[in-house]
């Protein structure tokens, strides 16, 4: 039997942090390319460090996108994060791209053919998760910890608190009572800043951030309350640690709170069920809580290369269901196609949507109208109550 009361963890970092600093140049590349071709095939990985920005990876595009043009996405997307430091700038960083033609052989095996659907990009489980405990149907302490460091970037960029520098951390800790959010009990922020500035100075430019973004009240005891315990940090971004994309997928995902297939997001177009599919399963949970027949939902699919059909559905609501787990299965069976090609039309994702997908977390996020973040959509929530 799970715990109701506990105490549970969550950390986010910011755009600026070294692996985020190269998620979002991978997902620039896979915007780049998908703005020219809806079809294009990309898998792009980025390494950061001191002045150093290099890509690698495989593509297909049918329109021609020449090397000036990657190099300046690249550069763009470093520009928009806000780095122009002597140790890693926008616009001297050296930059080098070996992007190379997508082998042959996973083309024919994922590529749709003669009777042959689109096949899935690699084999692997993917899952999705959704909780009634905030707003966003999103676990709270991931939510918080977002919400912290999205907020100064925002200052930062704003030139409201100039003194913030692109890198920062967050996390917070939560009480739970009876499985329901009750508290923070400690919350930890280190941000990267202006020199000259001392621990206590950041940490009241921190303190109103979080008291702003946490529910009245939930602000934890003054020795709980962590900033830049290390002290000074002048030297950060991939100056001070080298980065590579898809090194912080459970800051993309849940937190911790629900599990992970193991497969990254950035950098990939969305025939990759990495990507596509897990964004799927959080549109089904989400469903799911929206639709309350659950207070709690996590749901797990697999595919084989190749292979159009998934091989398993899989659905656990925690002792939180109204309905027959078995029965919601064959019910999001009839509702959603989830073949590779069934995802992307459905939640139309062969747009260049994915740079801003980068920081501050895929999920819980606001549905746009060009289509962006459109996993969290509710909009399965009536058919769902109606088959069950």
């Amino acid at each position: 039997m799970s715990r109701s009361s506990y105490i549970f963890t969550s950390e986010s970092v910011s755009e600026g942090h070294p692996d985020k600093v190269c998620d979002r140049i991978s997902d620039t590349i896979v915007d780049l390319f998908l703005g020219k071709d809806p079809e294009a095939r990309v898998a792009c990985e980025t390494l950061t460090t001191t002045n150093q920005i290099v890509l690698a990876g495989e593509v297909r595009c049918a329109a021609e996108i020449n090397d000036d043009e990657i190099e300046a996405a690249a550069r763009d997307a470093v520009r928009d994060i806000g780095y122009e430091q002597d140790g890693f700038h926008w616009k001297t960083a050296n930059f080098q791209n070996f992007l190379h033609e997508q082998s042959a052989h996973i083309a024919q095996g994922v590529d749709a053919s003669g009777d042959k659907d689109e096949g899935a990009g690699d084999q692997g489980i993917m899952f999705g998760y959704a909780s009634d405990e905030t707003p966003q149907l999103m676990p709270a302490p991931i939510t918080y910890s977002h919400q912290i460091l999205k907020r100064m970037a925002e200052l930062r960029k704003s030139g409201e608190r100039p003194e913030f520098e692109p890198d920062a951390k967050s996390q917070v800790t939560m009480r739970y009572e009876n499985g329901v959010p009750a508290g923070v009990t400690s919350v930890v922020v280190s941000t990267q800043h202006k020199d000259g500035l001392s621990q206590a100075d950041i940490r009241e430019l921190v303190r109103p951030v979080v008291a702003e973004v946490l529910p009245d009240g939930w602000m934890p005891p003054e020795e709980e309350f962590y900033v830049n315990p290390t002290g000074t940090f002048v030297i950060g971004g991939p100056d001070g640690d080298a980065g590579l994309t898809g090194r912080k997928i459970i800051v993309d995902t849940y937190g911790g709170a629900a599990p992970h297939g193991g497969g990254a997001f950035s950098g990939k177009d969305p025939t990759k069920v990495d990507r596509s599919a897990a964004y799927a399963c959080r549109w089904l949970a989400k469903n799911v809580v929206a639709a309350e027949l659950a207070k709690r939902c996590t749901i797990q699919v697999s595919y084989a290369i190749g292979v159009s059909k998934p091989l398993s559905l899989y659905v656990d609501l925690h002792g939180t269901g109204r309905v027959d787990e078995v029965k919601l299965e064959d019910a999001l069976r009839q509702l959603a196609n989830l073949s590779p090609r069934g995802i992307r039309e459905r939640l139309q994702l062969n747009k260049p949507i994915y740079a801003r997908t980068a920081a501050y977390g895929h999920f819980g996020r606001t549905p746009g109208e060009d289509g962006a973040f459109s996993w969290e959509r509710t909009d399965l929530a009536d058919e769902l109550r109606s088959l069950l």
